[in-house]
Formats: C-alpha cells, structure tokens, sequence
C-alpha cells in the first residue's frame, strides 16, 4: 500500500471549524416618557437616546394632541424605535416610568383599551425587528431627561398651553377692562378672593398623580391636594 506524505503537525485538523463569533454590538438606550395635561388633554412624548458607551445621540420631544398619558407613553416608544432602526441600530434596551406599558409589552398584562391596541401591536412588530430588544421599568427620578422633554414639548406648542377663560362681557358687549388673570371663575369676585375650591379626581400610579378630569391651569399654579382612599370597584 503506497504512503501518504506527511502533513505538518496540525494542519488540517480545525480547517472546518467555525470562525471565532463576533462580540455583540454593545446595546443602544433610550429612556422614554410620555404625559398629557388632563386625561386625556394636550399630550406630549420625550425620549433620550444613548449610545453603548452612555453618550446621548439624540432627543426627541413632540406635541402629539388630546391624548391619555398612556398613549403618549406608547407614541414615544415607537418613536424611539423608529429613530433606532433608522439609523441602523439592531440592539436597543428601552426604559421607561410606565409600569403599564412595560409589563404590556412583556406580555404581563392585557391590553384591554382600544385606544392602545393598535399602537401596542405596532410596537410588538417593531421590536421584533432588532437583533436585541428590551424593555425595563424605571423609577421616575430615572427618567427626567425624557420627562422634561415631553414638558417642554408641552411648553412650545400653543395647543399644550392651558387656555386661559375669556374675560366677561358687559351689558354692552365690550370686554370688560378686568384680564381673564383677575376672574379665576364665572362669579363676580372682588380681587384678590380665592375661588370656591373643585373636588377633582386621580389616580395614583406609578409614583404619579393622575387627574381623572381635563382641569385647565396656568403653569406653575400650586394646588392643595387632599387624599381620601376609596374601595377598587369588584372586577
């Protein structure tokens, strides 16, 4: 039997080996916050992004119209998403305040309004899409950035600032020279008169009060909050 001709010492044996994997492009973030002044009232979303090394990319902040907190919190998402795959990136970790949200799209919980249901199945289908996908819940004070953005949205846009009641007309029709600052309701009241308080309600939730009613305010006006617990409704 004729012989084989010797072969260096090791050459062959890992000829068919696959190639050493590639690490792991490190995870984009982009911390997301969406709110509305009423619920529903003028809405808006902020979203931050970070590179893997923590350096922000962007910000994105936009005025989205009469709309409930929980569907800002679901337009910022996409909007994030939208930002991440357009920009080629295929790992993105989402963090947001909304335990709602994140546990909606974890699958946790139902979606039950029919306001959500569309943009929720839009969500899912995007984030189906990356390489890397998650989403963690975050305590607020870890989402300022995107929560003053969505503020400042709100700031910018007349549509987000509370409107002010017209003043009073006289007998005549002419405005009365009294601004709309000095009426603080419908009645007559010498200047200076607090107004007959309103009983309003909210929910709490995730470390935020949320107003049940659409209540018009100026900016930076402080309110007295009295809390009276009351029974959840039997499912």
């Amino acid at each position: 039997m004729p012989r084989r001709p010797p072969t260096p010492r090791g050459k062959g044996l890992f000829g068919d080996a696959p190639a050493e994997p590639k690490p792991a492009a490190a995870a984009y973030r982009a911390n997301i916050d969406g709110g509305s002044r009423g619920n529903p009232g003028p809405a808006a979303y902020g979203v931050i992004i970070r590179d893997g090394r923590g350096e922000i990319v962007a910000k994105l902040k936009k005025y989205i119209g009469r709309m409930t907190n929980n569907v800002a919190e679901y337009y910022g998402l996409i909007a994030a998403m939208d930002y991440a795959q357009s920009h080629g990136i295929r790992a993105l970790r989402i963090e947001s305040d909304s335990e709602l949200l994140v546990k909606q799209m974890r699958g946790q919980y139902k979606v039950k309004s029919e306001d959500l249901r569309p943009l929720f199945e839009r969500a899912q289908k995007m984030s189906k899409a990356f390489d890397s996908f998650r989403i963690e819940h975050v305590y607020r004070e870890q989402n300022r950035e995107a929560d003053a953005l969505a503020n400042e949205a709100l700031d910018e846009t007349e549509g987000g600032k509370p409107k002010l009641p017209a003043p009073p007309k006289s007998e005549s029709g002419a405005k009365s020279e009294t601004s709309a600052k000095s009426q603080p309701s419908s009645k007559t009241e010498p200047l200076g008169s607090k107004p007959e308080p309103r009983k309003v309600q909210a929910r709490f939730r995730g470390g935020v009060l949320y107003l049940l009613e659409d209540v018009e305010l100026p900016d930076g006006m402080v309110v007295d909050v009295s809390i009276h617990l009351r029974p959840k409704p039997p499912a």
